[in-house]
């Protein structure tokens, strides 16, 4: 399957799309810019600033969005006013970098050191409360998380590991154990970036550097192979009115003028009525 071009190059450095009702449709960042794009019905794209680092947005059921900035969390109101909560930490040399909710309404983002140092990241959660908890230490590039359709199994991707990991997860206190790997992609050097998970308990991986997504089963089996004409490839989401499409975001960092020109790009593909109603923050 290839998937097919729906925007210009209009991301320097997208990720984290996210299909919602609430808010009309696909939202994702321009990551390293700060700002959250939306898709209009007539395929326009609108840019939200939000801070330094976007890192990931996801709706709030009382409406607005909560957002992962660069050194914590920020909170959209129903009206789109944007407030930056405490910081989480103070080392500006490392920033957010990816996250998602739980079907408990806690939103999970992980971090990154701007210089990929190893180990300097964590995994971190934000309670309905606006508390905050270390989740998991040790991370060097803390990527896609998602948890299983019924909530028991987390999917995590730290991208230096060139793994997939699952955790059990426990609905009660927010917390993750018994890491296992789920796939690994070390013996083919791919290196997993942002994921998603459908309603069969089918783990969509964007392969950074590999211009494509995979899908694998629920026993961790590739099924399925989705090719871009992109070689960074970040982060995806099925979305849509039916749940049958799945929105592949790009990167063009770091990449030399002239080469990879769809490179930053809004890619979709379609993949049948198997989407799962985005997680949405309690806050």
């Amino acid at each position: 399957m290839r998937a097919e071009q729906i925007t210009d190059p209009v991301a320097y450095h997208g990720e984290g799309p996210v299909w919602s009702e609430r808010w009309g449709g696909l939202r994702w960042v321009d990551m390293l810019a700060g700002d959250v794009l939306s898709l209009g019905a007539d395929g326009s794209v609108e840019r939200k600033h939000v801070g330094a680092i976007a890192a990931a947005v996801r709706p709030r059921r009382a409406g607005g969005a909560v957002i992962a900035i660069e050194r914590g969390f920020a909170l959209e109101a129903a009206d789109g006013r944007v407030t930056a909560l405490p910081p989480v930490w103070d080392d500006e040399n490392v920033r957010m970098n990816e996250g998602g909710c739980d079907p408990q309404g806690r939103f999970y983002a992980g971090s990154m050191a701007y210089d990929k140092r190893p180990g300097a990241a964590s995994l971190y959660r934000l309670d309905p409360d606006e508390s905050t908890a270390v989740v998991l230490e040790g991370v060097t590039i803390s990527n896609g998380i998602e948890w299983s359709p019924d909530g028991a199994r987390v999917f995590y991707a730290d991208t230096d590991t060139n793994r997939v990991d699952v955790f059990d997860h426990d609905p009660v206190r927010g917390v993750l154990s018994n890491r296992r790997p789920f796939i690994d992609f070390s013996a083919e050097k791919l290196r997993p970036d942002g994921l998603t998970v459908d309603a069969d308990g089918g783990v969509w991986v964007a392969l950074a550097n590999g211009g494509m997504v995979r899908r694998y089963d629920r026993a961790g089996r590739l099924d399925e192979t989705i090719e871009l004409p992109a070689r960074k490839v970040t982060a995806c989401t099925i979305g849509g009115p039916a749940l049958d499409t799945l929105f592949i975001t790009t990167s063009r960092e770091k990449i030399p003028p002239g080469e990879d020109p769809l490179a930053g790009a809004l890619f979709r593909a379609m993949v049948g009525p198997i989407g799962v109603p985005v997680r949405e923050f309690a806050g």
